[in-house]
């Protein structure tokens, strides 16, 4: 699973829980579950006095849930700082006789990175490679100066940096995701 969706969805998850949680404690304590229960002392209840008469297993079935949430945080830090989906070295198609290219993938963004900053009306720009070292993608996200000409500047990037991109690589069809960003600087 990607770390991105897994971390999404495991934050939605607990944010539900604990929006449930405090509802239901909003509840008790306007009398939402009778006069009776809002009256109540946290510890003077069916659970804590059950609890108490079989306190043997059932704090044995707590601490084996705490290890299976203990391991399931831990699968998710794991899946946050190991799983990426970066390319690996990616092998430029040539001649065999020559031997084999490799290039790295920051030395390809920092290329297009470097070469799009120099363009009129472009902020900043920020590049990664994605996918697999056999099948990659590139990923640009440029912000743009707010008198930037963004017709224009887009129709140099393709012709310049992204054509440039696909020419190293040799691969006409690379596909390249463009985030055209509005900053708040002008000129």
């Amino acid at each position: 699973m990607h770390a991105d969706r897994a971390n999404r969805f495991m934050l939605v998850l607990f944010g539900l829980l604990v929006l449930l949680a405090g509802a239901a404690a909003l509840t008790a304590s306007v009398g939402g579950f009778g006069a009776a229960f809002a009256e109540r002392t946290l510890f003077a209840n069916r659970v804590s006095v059950y609890i108490g008469q079989h306190g043997t297993w059932v704090w044995a079935a707590a601490a084996f849930v705490c290890v299976l949430i203990a391991l399931a945080a831990l699968r998710w830090i794991v899946a946050l700082l190991v799983s990426t989906d970066r390319a690996g070295d990616i092998t430029v198609p040539g001649s065999k006789d020559h031997g084999v290219t490799t290039l790295l993938p920051a030395a390809l963004t920092d290329a297009l990175t470097r070469e799009i900053s120099t363009y009129h009306g472009v902020d900043s720009a920020n590049g990664r490679i994605i996918g697999s070292a056999s099948n990659p993608q590139v990923v640009l996200e440029v912000t743009t100066m707010q008198t930037a000409d963004l017709p224009g500047l887009r129709r140099r990037l393709e012709t310049e940096a992204l054509s440039h991109a696909r020419q190293a690589l040799d691969q006409p069809g690379l596909p390249i995701k463009l985030d055209l960003d509005v900053g708040r600087r002008s000129a």
